[in-house]
């Protein structure tokens, strides 16, 4: 099958001319799998549908947060009333109080929070909020982790930059880097190593508690439980950055199911419902140092706006309802297991990784546990794969290195026609 993508390449060509590169972030381009991406028209539970007419079940789901699939209907009814009433109000409203109150109720270790606009002003604030509270600079993060474009942060990231094959960025001074130290994902004898060197001197430990930006890559057995003794060992505080996994991986995320409590935890994604937001909070004694309970100044004229908190009210308490997560474990469960066993009847060797909704497809034969394994995939396979399940209706994250997601919309049915494109597709491998 051909797709007829002939509008969506002539506004690819007209966006290039406006917008750097024709996208307004580097992975949707499509350069690291080939071609041109598909403009989209809109979408309508588990499928997007671009502007030639053409239906795909989509697996990347705004990169995570519609875990109630497109345009759920009681999200779109709430965000109609929401309007009308106004779309922002740079003023305090009930709805904040209460998407916080419900973040809490998932979350108890969250004691205090303050909303954002983006994952990365929650990880840049609460790394802000860390340094002041242990009047200490350096903080430390894990190669192939990434925890959004703040310039301190650019240091081995993962996601897009790994997508395009930049070592770092350009235009972040070595100054600024300079505090931000690295250690391999997986790897308690190098922090520790690093904690010796610098035992009074780091603020922080900032990690994805499930890596989602190299693709999907568990934890293995003691390395949480081993950050958190070596931070509290040494009076670092523990971020979990559960932007991606925070509802994903588990109705209290990555913390609760693996009965960590980190002292900061920061949020986006899921909690706005499809909207733009973040969030970062956890302890109380942490969080009111920040303006204008404290002295760490942090501020945002859009943060807590009623849309994002409307559509975030919404799915918590979708998400909230007996069953929805047995379904959206079984339907990622079906679907992984399928793929695997269409893999293993050609051959073709593939790994596989998924906590909770969260999954991938690794086209390499060693086990992946940290950047450099990761780094072994095949990428132009995965370029192949890609581009033959795209042509057979499913659309999955333009990246090797991207994780994929499961919608409580995707039924059995939705995973069945997944599957029968997937077989076309390894076939197309052999």
């Amino acid at each position: 099958m051909t797709l007829i993508t002939t509008r969506s390449q002539e506004l690819f060509r007209q966006a290039q001319q406006v917008l750097p590169g024709g996208v307004d972030s580097p992975v949707r381009a499509f350069r690291a799998v080939g071609g041109q991406p598909l403009f989209i028209d809109r979408g309508e539970g588990p499928y997007l549908f671009d502007v030639d007419g053409n239906r795909f079940i989509d697996y990347v789901l705004s990169w995570g947060p519609l875990i109630l699939g497109h345009a759920e209907g009681r999200v779109v009814e709430a965000l109609k009333a929401a309007v009308e009433r106004g779309t922002s109000y740079g003023a305090p409203s009930p709805l904040e109080t209460e998407l916080a109150g419900m973040i809490r109720q998932f979350m108890p270790q969250m004691e205090m929070l303050r909303f954002v606009n983006s994952g990365t002003e929650a990880t840049m604030s609460a790394l802000r909020l860390a340094r002041a509270f242990t009047q200490r600079d350096k903080i430390i993060k894990f190669e192939g982790c990434y925890h959004g474009h703040a310039d301190m942060l650019l240091v081995q990231a993962g996601s897009g930059v790994a997508t395009l094959g930049l070592p770092d960025s350009p235009g972040v001074p070595a100054a600024t880097a300079q505090d931000t130290l690295t250690a391999p994902f997986n790897d308690l004898q190098s922090l520790e190593l690093i904690f010796a060197h610098y035992p009074e001197q780091i603020a922080a430990v900032i990690v994805e508690p499930v890596a989602g930006n190299m693709g999907v890559v568990p934890p293995t057995p003691g390395f949480l439980q081993g950050l958190r003794q070596l931070t509290s060992r040494f009076g670092a505080l523990l971020i979990f950055d559960e932007v991606m996994t925070g509802f994903r991986v588990h109705s209290g995320g990555a913390q609760t199911l693996y009965d960590i409590q980190p002292d900061l935890t920061t949020l986006g994604k899921v909690i706005g419902g499809g909207l733009p937001v973040g969030a970062y909070g956890g302890r109380a004694d942490i969080m009111r140092l920040i303006a204008p309970s404290g002295p760490v100044y942090q501020a945002g004229t859009l943060s807590g706006n009623p849309l994002a908190m409307t559509a975030g009210l919404i799915t918590l308490r979708a998400l909230q309802e007996p069953g929805v997560w047995q379904r959206l474990e079984q339907a990622a469960e079906r679907l992984c297991l399928g793929i695997g066993q269409l893999a293993q009847a050609t051959g073709i060797p593939v790994q596989q990784t998924r906590v909770g909704s969260m999954f991938s497809l690794f086209f390499t034969e060693t086990p992946v546990v940290d950047w450099p394994t990761v780094k072994t995939c095949d990428t132009g396979r995965f370029g192949r794969f890609f581009q033959s399940m795209l042509e057979n209706g499913v659309y999955l994250a333009p990246s090797q290195f991207e994780a994929g997601f499961i919608s409580t919309a995707h039924t059995d049915e939705v995973i069945d026609a997944t599957l029968a494109a997937a077989q076309v597709a390894f076939h197309s491998l052999v």
